[in-house]
């Protein structure tokens, strides 16, 4: 007999409810409700499948990789900006630190080593593996009826040069250039298309750089830092998550996302607002079996006047070049309701920055701002299933 996804969810929250909790409150007091989010991280999660084995290295035997990581979570889960506040914590809360696994106070390492191992999970994108896991575990033989599709701006406290040219695309020569050149130099979109994820993925820039976007009253607002796209579920559960170049466009990023969500769900709406509004997305949305509800672009691209001239002039009947031709039917009223729902990857970047960290940044670096990022999703993850069951 098969296990579906709320049953396992619901044994989770037996076992929490009915046992754990009341064998902990009995050896070490109290519970906060931070707390018991933590704990039910660390049940939910399979970190010990996912770390590396330690032993048998010669020279000094490195710190047990499990309770280091296990801070970073606790680290996510009560809010706390650095590491030395991490530290700090851990030498007055005598609870969360046998929760991380450290009985004494001097047992707890020193700040450098914290920063190294954050560093090592960074490198191996340890949450991302903890995250992708836990979806796969639960989520997988769901049905998802909505999968909706945003980005937002995360902060950094870095400084950028000029954005740096990809190792893919060569310097441009003086004259017509090569077949590969060509395909090279083209359009990402249509090129995302013929490309595997990995493929689509290495081509993204990942540098810190300067965005803007328009607020709701209609003036532009600019940051320095990245780009975090996010595939959210009904449930408000976050399925994918990308982290860009701040300069980069939200529809660049929302093919190798799709791609990556249909590897882990299967899910029947897309919802996305008009800035995705483009064929190439239309297209990848339907041929991973889904349909795609995307907001219609207000401010399209109007044909130029040659272009116009071109078509009356010609004799033969010439399409509209792709780039012009993007006028959408309106919504019908059943999906004007369906779109609503886009409302929920709004409300867990909310959550993501009030409650778990994602407002104050004080890394450098893409993959270690990744890391932190994704320590976040994972907590948030956890306790959106956990809601899921009442």
């Amino acid at each position: 007999m098969q296990i579906t996804p709320r049953e396992r969810l619901l044994h989770y929250a037996q076992l929490l409810q009915g046992t754990l909790f009341g064998l902990l409150e009995a050896e070490t007091g109290p519970l906060s409700e931070a707390t018991r989010l933590l704990i039910a991280v660390l049940e939910m999660v399979p970190l010990s499948r996912q770390l590396p084995c330690a032993r048998g290295w010669l020279g000094r035997p490195a710190k047990d990789r499990r309770e280091l990581a296990t801070a970073f979570i606790a680290k996510s889960v009560y809010g706390l900006q650095t590491t030395r506040q991490l530290v700090q914590r851990l030498r007055t809360d005598r609870q969360l630190r046998c929760l991380c696994g450290w009985s004494n106070a001097r047992h707890i390492p020193h700040e450098s080593t914290f920063s190294r191992a954050f560093q090592e999970f960074a490198e191996t994108e340890l949450p991302q593996r903890l995250h992708e896991a836990l979806i796969l575990h639960t989520q997988q033989s769901r049905l998802v009826g909505h999968i909706a599709r945003d980005s937002t701006a995360i902060e950094a406290r870095e400084r950028f040069a000029g954005s740096p040219k990809h190792k893919s695309i060569p310097k441009r020569k003086p004259g017509r250039p090569r077949k590969c050149e060509r395909a090279l130099s083209g359009r990402r979109l249509p090129r995302q298309r013929r490309q595997a994820l990995g493929e689509m993925l290495e081509e993204l820039p990942r540098h810190c750089s300067l965005g803007v976007k328009k607020s709701s009253s209609g003036h532009q607002q600019y940051w320095r830092g990245y780009k975090l796209h996010l595939d959210v579920a009904d449930g408000q559960i976050p399925v994918s998550c990308l982290l860009t170049a701040a300069s980069l466009h939200d529809s660049q990023a929302a093919i190798p996302l799709a791609t990556m969500t249909a590897q882990r769900v299967t899910s029947l709406y897309d919802l996305m607002d008009c800035a995705y509004d483009a064929n190439e997305i239309h297209a990848h949305s339907r041929s991973l079996g889904h349909i795609p509800l995307i907001a219609p672009h207000d401010g399209r691209a109007p044909i130029p006047q040659r272009v116009q001239e071109n078509l009356r002039r010609s004799d033969k009947r010439r399409k509209v070049p792709t780039r012009y031709d993007r006028k959408r039917p309106p919504f019908t009223p059943a999906q004007e309701q369906r779109f609503e729902e886009r409302a929920m990857v709004e409300r867990v970047y909310s959550r993501l920055k009030d409650e778990f960290g994602a407002r104050s940044i004080r890394l450098r670096g893409a993959s270690k701002i990744m890391a932190h990022l994704m320590f976040g999703v994972l907590a948030l993850t956890v306790d959106q299933l956990l809601k899921l069951t009442g």
